[in-house]
C-alpha cells in the first residue's frame, strides 16, 4: 500500500466495536513501527504506556471523560522524556513533543495498516494522567491514542487544503 492511500485510510476513529480484543501480533507490529520512528539525534526520548487491562484503562477514563473512549480494547499514552531529548543549542528548543508527534503518526499509520482505528486525543487533562501512572515530572504525557476496530470501516472524505495553499516554491 502506498503512503498516500494509508493516508487516506488513516482517520480520526470516536466509535470503536465493543468486546472485540486487539490481536497481540497486530499491536506488537503497530509498537515496533513506533519504535523504527526517527528522532532529532536519534535520542528516541519516548515512552509509550499501553493500558490493555480494565484496571489501567479505569485509571485514564477520569482524564478524558468521552463515552466513545471507553470502547477502546487498548490506550497508549504517548509519553515525551525531556531528560532524553535532544534540545537545539541554538535556542534551546526541546524537540521532544515534535519527536513523540513523529512516532505516534507512525502509530496510527501502522494501525490503520492492520484495519486498526485511532484517535489522536491532545484535550486531556495531562495532570491527571501524570498523577494516575505516577510519571516523574521530566516525563510528559503528549497524547492519549485509543486503539481498536473501528465500528465503520469506511474512512470519511477527507477535506484538505489546496496544496498551493500550505507550500510556496522559491
Amino acid at each position: 500500500m502506498s503512503l498516500k492511500s494509508l493516508s487516506l485510510l488513516r482517520y480520526s476513529v470516536r466509535a470503536y466495536k465493543k468486546d472485540v480484543s486487539v490481536e497481540d501480533s497486530k499491536l506488537t507490529y503497530t509498537l515496533e513501527c513506533v519504535r523504527l520512528a526517527p528522532s532529532a539525534v536519534n535520542f528516541q526520548p519516548w515512552k509509550f504506556l499501553v493500558l490493555k487491562s480494565d484496571e489501567a484503562k479505569e485509571k485514564a477514563y477520569p482524564c478524558y471523560d468521552r463515552p466513545w473512549f471507553r470502547e477502546a480494547p487498548v490506550i497508549i499514552i504517548c509519553c515525551a522524556d525531556h531528560s532524553q531529548s535532544w534540545k537545539r543549542r541554538s535556542d534551546g528548543k526541546d524537540h521532544a513533543d515534535v519527536d513523540v508527534a513523529i512516532a505516534t503518526e507512525h502509530l496510527c499509520l501502522a494501525a490503520a495498516e492492520q484495519g486498526l482505528g485511532t484517535c489522536w486525543v491532545c484535550n486531556f487533562d495531562a495532570e491527571g494522567i501524570r498523577r494516575a501512572f505516577d510519571l516523574p515530572e521530566h516525563v510528559e504525557p503528549v497524547a492519549l491514542v485509543p486503539l481498536g476496530y473501528p465500528v465503520d470501516d469506511n474512512a470519511p472524505v477527507k477535506t484538505r487544503k489546496p496544496l498551493e495553499e500550505i507550500t510556496k516554491e522559491l
